[in-house]
């Protein structure tokens, strides 16, 4: 056994629960002030995406039937949960980013106002029945990718959020705390990866939409890959 088959992989999170999966490769994440391997990435396709999207698929019809206060109240109440462990979050972030504590803190501070903002949303729209995969980078690994989720949420949409194989354990992290939370299984679903990863989301029949947050180049390469599938990209 190697040192490296002792290190935690990050689990999927797919209808409400870890999910574990034998990924063809993993991706080695290391903490980049000490070089030091903390964890990782499970490499997943189009298998785990199927999944991720079968789940949000058969979670969709109920939570966009759900009224938009609803919707915001567990928002702010995963918001709420995240305050909690603020700090937590915050050296996961700077763990696998390298971003000092001032701004990881600062990171997970923000993505609290916007959660608990939800509450407050008074121009969220009812019945947006769609499923919407939501990539990003590392550079603000939880923010990035809620910037986008709580929009989307709010609307009625579920969601599958792939973070970066470089910082995959504030996703995952999150995705505990809406279970936590109340949130019904499918709703927020997580798949860890890389390209081939977005391809299988791309692919995927009922994702209407894939959203990127983060380095205009990345963008642009998961751009090509969402139109070689005709499927519509924002960012």
């Amino acid at each position: 056994m190697t040192e490296t088959d002792e290190i935690l992989a990050i689990p999927l999170w797919i209808n409400g629960h870890a999910y574990l999966t034998m990924a063809p490769a993993f991706f080695d994440v290391r903490d980049p002030r000490s070089g030091q391997i903390k964890r990782r990435t499970p490499l997943c396709g189009s298998v785990e995406a199927l999944a991720a999207v079968d789940s949000a698929s058969a979670a969709l019809p109920a939570w966009s039937a759900r009224a938009v206060g609803e919707r915001a109240a567990l928002l702010a109440l995963v918001g709420d949960e995240l305050a909690a462990y603020a700090e937590h979050f915050a050296g996961l972030i700077a763990e696998e980013t390298g971003k000092d504590a001032v701004l990881a803190a600062a990171e997970v501070g923000d993505t609290v106002a916007l959660l608990r903002g939800a509450a407050s949303d008074d121009t969220a729209t009812t019945g947006s029945s769609r499923i919407v995969a939501i990539v990003s980078d590392d550079g603000a690994p939880l923010l990035g990718l809620l910037q986008a989720a709580v929009p989307a949420l709010l609307t009625g949409a579920t969601v599958i959020l792939k973070p970066s194989p470089k910082a995959p354990a504030a996703a995952f992290a999150l995705a505990e705390l809406t279970a936590l939370s109340g949130f019904p299984g499918g709703v927020v679903n997580v798949l860890q990866g890389d390209l081939a990863a977005i391809e299988g989301l791309c692919a995927a029949q009922q994702v209407s939409l894939v959203f990127f947050a983060g380095d205009p180049a990345l963008g642009a390469r998961v751009s090509a890959i969402a139109d070689r599938h005709g499927k519509p990209f924002a960012d």
